[in-house]
């Protein structure tokens, strides 16, 4: 099985693009019997097929391969969002043609069941990126980024929460534990078999706060690794579970009072290599600049840190999901932690939750930081409160101007969508806490 190796740290897109060319010829060579291309879509998962090996070595590497327009306006329930013929993204639903799939060899996967994993950049028959996918809106991000000097390493926390017929597989909350997973303990050394067999690059593993609840992290690494990466991971973690009869959730809530959060950890070299960092937990001048950005866009942008019903709730309730925009060193509660000192020196945006889609939660970052370091804005102090993110979805609808202005009118279209989607099967659904209320009524 070939496997692309993930260097640590940050790299170019000229260089990721030279790694590919270096496992496009493995691949050619190799004996990988079945291949899934994947296709990152805009629900924090993957679009697959399941091709030969030989057949993705002989034809698709060199002439990619089809996927239908309408993986990139579908709800999460895979049905076409309504659009009407005269909206910004009507022709990713006329005809339900073909995009076609570009495999990235950067990102070969030894996936369970012995498939090879790789995922594909997607573009219009004519050669046009597809401005709605989310791996390109990120690469777009990233090159505009680079022409400031810089690249971006990020290391992205994903909470997930195990659960199987009789509930979660850990009683009560087990932060840091060792007692008190014994339930999980048969699913766990699966995994890290299986995750070893990846070679994603684990870094740490253990029991989070909440009933069920664990992480898995991986190392740092550029921004499209580190994205690619997180979503591979969660495909390999739902295989291993489904296997035990496990599910794996990243819902951003599991119960009211309880949060899964997509925290990223995110910091700045430049394009030669050197980090942007200061002395000791100081801020260097670029790095307080990106912050300013982040923070000053951040309510704008909530459609992508919290893309459902769900995540509100988690904003609510979840008390280490802060709402309000404030940045403190080395401070949990705040929505940006300054983590680390030295070459170390990150930080940390805590406001994305689990279900929010990786790719896009990068691009947002990297859109508002730019315009901060190239505005030259000043951090804000420490610990001052700046204002919230708004606390339902219908008021997140109110930002998405500024979504196009950072991350363009097709990102910014399907946000919308999909959030006004959202809103319409929630507002139809009947709940068991409308059920409760209305029994309470008798």
């Amino acid at each position: 099985m070939v496997r692309s190796p993930r260097p640590v740290g940050p790299r170019t897109l000229a260089d990721r693009a030279a790694a590919a060319r270096g496992m496009r010829a493995a691949l050619a060579r190799a004996d990988s019997s079945r291949v899934l291309l994947l296709v990152p879509d805009p629900h924090a998962r993957f679009a697959a097929v399941e091709l030969s090996g030989r057949f993705v070595a002989e034809e698709v590497l060199a002439g990619g391969y089809g996927l239908c327009t309408y993986v990139f306006v579908w709800d999460v329930e895979r049905q076409p969002l309504p659009l009407g013929p005269d909206h910004v993204l009507a022709r990713y639903l006329g005809g339900y043609g073909d995009l076609r799939m570009r495999p990235d060899p950067a990102t070969i996967t030894a996936l369970p069941d012995g498939l090879c994993g790789i995922v594909c950049d997607v573009e219009w028959p004519d050669g046009q990126p597809v401005r709605a996918a989310p791996r390109q809106a990120l690469t777009e991000q990233l090159t505009a980024l680079e022409a400031l000097g810089y690249v971006p390493s990020a290391g992205l926390e994903h909470e997930v929460v195990f659960r199987d017929a009789d509930g979660a597989l850990s009683p009560h909350g087990v932060d840091y534990a060792v007692g008190g997973t014994e339930r999980m303990r048969p699913l766990l050394r699966d995994l890290r078999v299986a995750l070893d067999r990846s070679g994603l690059g684990v870094e740490s593993a253990r029991a989070e706060c909440h009933p069920g609840q664990y992480e898995i992290v991986l190392r740092h690494r550029d921004a499209l690794a580190a994205c690619d990466d997180a979503l591979l991971q969660q495909l390999v973690v739902r295989s291993v579970a489904a296997e035990h009869g496990v599910t794996a959730s990243y819902l951003a809530a599991p119960e009211p009072g309880q949060g899964s959060s997509c925290h990223v950890h995110l910091s700045l070299a430049t394009v030669a290599g050197q980090p942007a960092a200061g002395s000791g937990t100081g801020l260097p001048p670029v790095m307080a600049s990106f912050l300013a950005g982040v923070l000053r866009e951040a309510a704008a942008l909530t459609p992508i840190w919290a893309p459902t019903w769900n995540s509100y709730v988690r904003l609510r309730t979840a008390p280490f999901s802060p709402r309000e925009l404030r940045w403190g060193v080395d401070d949990r509660t705040a929505a940006v932690r300054v983590a680390g000192r030295d070459g170390s020196l990150r930080l940390e945006f805590r406001f994305p939750g689990a279900d929010a889609q990786p790719h896009l939660v990068l691009a947002a970052l990297l859109a508002a930081g730019r315009a901060g370091i190239e505005e030259r804005l000043p951090a804000p102090p420490p610990d001052v409160v700046l204002g919230a993110l708004p606390g339902t979805p219908w008021e997140a609808l109110a930002g998405l101007d500024r979504v196009a202005k950072l991350l363009g009118d097709e990102v910014a279209a399907q946000q919308e969508a999909l959030l006004r989607a959202e809103l319409d099967a929630g507002c139809t659904a009947v709940t068991d806490w409308q059920r409760r209320r209305g029994a309470a009524r008798g």
